[in-house]
């Protein structure tokens, strides 16, 4: 039996392959991280979290989705190859922030992953608090957040970059 395993020094996500299933990613430690994506091009922000989210239904627990823009289809889950029964959809409901909701749900690891929606860049004090619960509970968050125009950013920023060569 041969193991091959992939470890992410900043992350501290490792992926085992078992010699007779398909690739199942196993979350070590829990992690967050932020997709920007654009609200006009729905379909490529499918293209990069589907195979994610698809692979992460493969865990026995559940994806837990915090107050996404439309209510998501039972269809839809189903041509995603997403399973409908380890999915949730919550609105968001009362005085509770997604914030402090991603953080209780990604404290209990009852989650594979936290999807949270949220319109403005968190601080790092909530960063910090999110990659704490995401690591109590082995849990993947991630922040979506819509891109509003043109961002100007007095520095610049850390961010992994696709050229959009590659899709054209």
């Amino acid at each position: 039996m041969r193991t091959h395993s992939l470890k992410t020094q900043s992350t501290n996500t490792v992926y085992s392959v078992p010699p007779s299933a398909a690739a199942t990613p196993v979350i070590s430690g829990g992690w967050i991280s932020e997709l920007i994506y654009s609200e006009d091009q729905p379909g490529m922000t499918q293209m990069l979290l589907l195979p994610l989210l698809q692979q992460l239904g493969t865990q026995s627990r559940w994806q837990l989705w915090l107050t996404p823009p439309q209510k998501i289809s039972r269809h839809w889950l189903q041509q995603s190859g997403l399973p409908l029964e380890k999915v949730m959809q919550i609105p968001q409901r009362g005085t509770i922030r997604t914030v402090d909701a991603m953080i209780k749900a990604l404290q209990t690891g009852n989650y594979s992953v936290v999807l949270g929606w949220l319109p403005d860049k968190i601080d790092h004090e909530d960063h910090q608090r999110l990659t704490e619960a995401a690591a109590m509970g082995q849990a993947l968050g991630l922040i979506m957040r819509p891109q509003y125009g043109i961002n100007v950013y007095p520095r610049p920023e850390n961010r992994l970059k696709i050229h959009s060569t590659l899709y054209h």
